[in-house]
């Protein structure tokens, strides 16, 4: 949704700054998640020539391949400094580059949240066992560790994370921290919020 300011603000910053280094010369128009493209299928959408690029959190297509968790995110993971560390300096970034070749798509690093939060619950979590039979709305491979604990995983789109707790097709999510968070009104239909998110000491987003 454009009014999320750490990632579609992000990358409006990002097109205005090229822009300005190109004398306008190289620009990039930003659309919000499903404008154009439902925002899970933008992989497919740059791979088959339908945009020119995207801005992901790659961890979405953990489905096709479990390595894009690499690129984003995994439970404890590394933090935001370590990721870059290991981008620019440990070899990472030549490593993604040869993976994502399989797609036809070239991959840049494009900003990071820094450790996430554990999550918005409709009803309080007294133990462990709260967890069990909860649907909640997360990525990646934190859903297949939470699975583990009884919870059932939902991969739902950002703009739909609202309604979906709002009916009770879900019963908790978790999305980046309170600001953002507070701006798509999840505090407003699950009050009960909980931290760390230790599946994301880092998540690194994509372009």
């Amino acid at each position: 949704p454009k009014n999320l300011d750490t990632l579609f603000g992000g990358v409006e910053g990002f097109c205005k700054r090229l822009s300005e280094l190109t004398d306008g010369k190289f620009e990039i128009r930003a659309f919000a998640g499903g404008e154009i493209v439902p925002g899970l299928q933008v992989l497919d959408a740059v791979k088959d020539g339908t945009v020119e690029v995207c801005h992901t959190a790659p961890y979405y297509f953990f489905g096709k391949n479990e390595a894009f968790a690499f690129d984003c995110a995994v439970p404890f993971g590394m933090t935001a400094r370590a990721t870059n560390a290991w981008l620019y300096y440990g070899g990472g970034l030549e490593l993604l580059r040869n993976f994502y070749s399989d797609y036809n798509v070239v991959n840049f690093p494009a900003g990071n949240t820094g450790c996430q939060m554990g999550g918005w619950f409709r009803s309080p979590l007294k133990s462990v066992e709260d967890l069990k039979g909860l649907k909640m709305r997360i990525g990646g491979f934190a859903g297949r560790v939470m699975e583990r604990l009884g919870l059932v995983p939902q991969q739902i789109a950002a703009g739909d994370i609202y309604p979906s707790l709002e009916k009770g097709t879900i019963d908790s999510a978790e999305w980046i921290g309170p600001f953002d968070d507070e701006k798509l009104g999840l505090n407003k239909v699950a009050p009960y919020y909980y931290y760390p998110g230790w599946w994301e000491s880092s998540t690194n987003f994509s372009l």
